[in-house]
């Protein structure tokens, strides 16, 4: 899905936190956010998802303005992921079943999730009980197992280890390439964002300017 940011306003208490003239982001294509603390990342990709109110603007998916846009094909993982007092499997099945899908779809839907994410040793235990990583891949599972069209990441492997980095990474490069899914994604760490994106979104006092990679020699 294409997106597009025209004009859009948003303050807390006065203080302008995002004011955007024009952003737009290409169906298909994964761009990394950057930017310093406080400069308007995590409020832009709220907003984007439909979370967070602004003053002014309009948001559009496919020309369409968010208000008549059907967010379900939209998730959004936020820094810290909420476990449902429930199994790895039930959790990650969660957004399926609310979605009305067959037992079957689910079942076959959660267990591709689960191993692609190699997590099938995990289905049955609680994921109230899980590590910090382990939770990031579950949430991350429960992001994708519906095949959303935009995928809207908030610092996805702030503080987990290198393997599990790299498990999260490819799944979400092979995702983007299977399903041709719009991922923005925050990050403070700029390799990754190197790793990982086609397009940065650099934020600074809650503007923002979109440049190609490939355009900077790097």
């Amino acid at each position: 899905m294409d997106i597009e940011l025209t004009h859009v306003l948003k303050k807390y208490q006065n203080k302008v936190v995002v004011d955007i003239e024009k952003a737009t982001f290409k169906s298909g294509k994964v761009y990394g956010v950057i930017g310093e603390n406080g400069a308007g990342k995590t409020t832009l990709l709220k907003m984007i998802a439909g979370l967070e109110p602004y003053e002014r603007g309009s948001i559009y998916y496919n020309g369409k303005c968010l208000e008549q846009t059907d967010l379900r094909r939209v998730t959004y993982l936020s820094q810290t992921p909420y476990m449902m007092q429930m199994s790895v499997y039930n959790n990650i099945a969660y957004p399926l079943k609310i979605r009305g899908f067959t037992d079957a779809q689910i079942n076959s839907s959660v267990n591709a999730i689960l191993d692609e994410l190699q997590m099938d040793a995990l289905a049955n235990q609680m994921a109230t009980q899980l590590s910090g990583g382990e939770s990031q891949k579950v949430a991350l599972a429960r992001a994708l197992v519906f095949n959303p069209e935009v995928l809207l990441l908030d610092e996805p492997t702030a503080s987990i280890d290198q393997n599990t980095i790299k498990v999260i990474e490819s799944t979400i490069a092979k995702r983007n390439r299977e399903m041709h899914m719009t991922v923005i994604t925050i990050s403070h760490d700029r390799d990754q964002i190197n790793r990982m994106c086609e397009e940065i979104v650099t934020m600074e006092r809650g503007k923002s300017n979109v440049y190609s990679r490939h355009n900077h020699g790097e």
